[in-house]
């Protein structure tokens, strides 16, 4: 039995754009990430997904809903177990107020982000009880970059030391026999 997920990071926001931590605040896709996650869908459409997976956020649903539309999927399931890191007191904020605020150690500083290991555990969990649940399916997820980057981290540590995913870049993983690889990783051909 084989299962194949697509993991999927959401289309650009305005936070994106102005480098502010974003978390778990709800901020919606601006203009180009919709025309992100319609150049996505359009690249999906032409494959075969049987379901699709949304973090709760507004920017991973319409992003979801984007590509929904393209599909013969009837509907997103949603489930906040795949939402982005709880970014605590730096949400809403760039790399320069962080440094004027807290200096340049702020990472070293407890100022009330979710820990990494407990964002890829969430991630890994989520992962496990959807390929067994849904064996022999090809399933699209729509999150956020830090919980696909700690999962991927976790998953396939030999490969990915360190992770960076792009607005609706697209990573293809397989599972088969309790083995997991990944097929492609943070592909954006589509944009």
């Amino acid at each position: 039995m084989a299962n194949t997920v697509g993991l999927i990071r959401h289309g650009v926001t305005e936070w994106n754009n102005l480098g502010k931590a974003q978390g778990v605040s709800d901020i919606p896709l601006n203009e180009e990430g919709i025309k992100q996650a319609t150049a996505l869908a359009n690249r999906l459409s032409r494959e075969e997904w049987d379901i699709i997976f949304s973090s709760n956020l507004t920017r991973a649903r319409q992003t979801a809903e984007i590509i929904r539309q393209s599909l013969v999927v009837e509907s997103v399931f949603i489930d906040d177990r795949i939402r982005e890191i709880n970014c605590g007191l730096i949400e809403g904020t760039t790399e320069e107020e962080r440094i004027a605020r807290w200096g340049v150690n702020w990472r070293e500083q407890n100022l009330g982000m979710e820990d990494f290991r407990m964002v890829a555990k969430r991630g890994l969990s989520f992962l496990e009880e959807k390929i067994s649940k849904h064996t022999d399916k090809r399933i699209l997820i729509v999150s956020h970059g830090a919980l696909i980057g700690l999962s991927l981290q976790h998953l396939l540590p030999q490969r990915f030391k360190e992770t960076y995913i792009d607005n609706t870049s697209l990573t293809i993983l397989t599972h088969t026999n309790n083995d997991w690889a990944c097929q492609l990783y943070n592909c954006t051909k589509h944009l």
